[in-house]
């Protein structure tokens, strides 16, 4: 049986020089999503909804994601396993079209929730450092019972967008509460969250990664120091150096003038139930 490897120098021949112990996230867990979000209010802004009022049809045009906003809670019969409640706000902009005038693009908000459960282990250690925050008082202590959730996303694909009147609302189509100041701030103007003229639906496709993460101690083989092997290039500074000659170091973009043959889009996901993730 092989001795147990402890931090330190390693004797015998051996490419590796030290073990070092590093403190470090460990991924307790993680998930992927390709998920089709249908059916999704959209909440103009003041002026969008002038607009949407007096349109006869809307173009769909792209979705920027916002914030996420997280929330991690123990599982009470299932020891070591947690809840991940995820939301998004993102901002979809459009066109809306109004007679045969040019059309008036439009801006709003929409808001989609997720949960997944992770396993994420168990500790009730608490952890106190000497780091000192720059604003509020030094506690220099933190729970860690919880693990970190981390939520890797893409902006959205908008797969489609539906303009109805307001008789043809969905059934259970109550208004969102509580945005963010944050959010609401990155449209210039307030956001119409009433039940008044008509109504816009969006359905967007939605790439994600979920992990859990706690802070943990590795022991790993190091090599050799890090040691930067290339001199630092003196970027606008070298008057000296001829431009042609910088000029030769720059590779050809063959990809401009021969454009790649296979598509580079994401593909589009199923069709689903309306309003949930398939």
């Amino acid at each position: 049986m092989p001795e147990k490897v402890i931090p330190g120098p390693l004797q015998g021949p051996t490419d590796i020089r030290e073990a070092v112990c590093l403190d470090t996230r460990k991924v307790y867990d993680s998930c992927r999503d390709k998920d089709c979000i249908e059916d999704l209010r959209f909440y103009p802004t003041q002026d969008s909804q002038a607009a949407i009022d007096r349109a006869i049809s809307v173009k769909a045009g792209k979705a920027e994601l916002l914030y996420v906003y997280i929330d991690v809670e123990p599982i009470g019969f299932d020891r070591g396993f947690y809840t991940v409640d995820v939301r998004y706000y993102y901002r979809v902009t459009a066109d809306a079209f109004i007679g045969a005038v040019r059309p008036v693009p439009i801006s709003g908000l929409c808001v989609f929730d997720k949960r997944v459960i992770l396993f994420g282990s168990d500790s009730g250690a608490k952890v106190f450092t000497s780091q000192v925050a720059e604003e509020g008082p030094d506690l220099q202590i933190r729970k860690s019972n919880v693990p970190t959730a981390v939520v890797e996303a893409v902006d959205p694909i908008v797969l489609s967008m539906k303009l109805v009147d307001v008789c043809d609302c969905r059934p259970c189509d109550c208004a969102i509460s509580e945005i963010p100041p944050c959010i609401c701030g990155c449209f210039g103007c307030d956001l119409c969250f009433g039940d008044q003229g008509k109504r816009i639906y969006v359905t967007l496709g939605q790439f994600s990664i979920i992990r859990l993460e706690r802070d943990t101690q590795l022991l790993m083989p190091v090599y050799d120091y890090c040691v930067p092997e290339k001199e630092c290039p003196c970027g606008g500074s070298c008057g000296d150096e001829d431009p042609c000659e910088l000029f030769r170091r720059v590779k050809f973009p063959m990809e401009e003038f021969f454009p790649p043959d296979h598509g580079g889009g994401r593909p589009c996901c199923r069709e689903g139930g309306g309003g949930h993730p398939n």
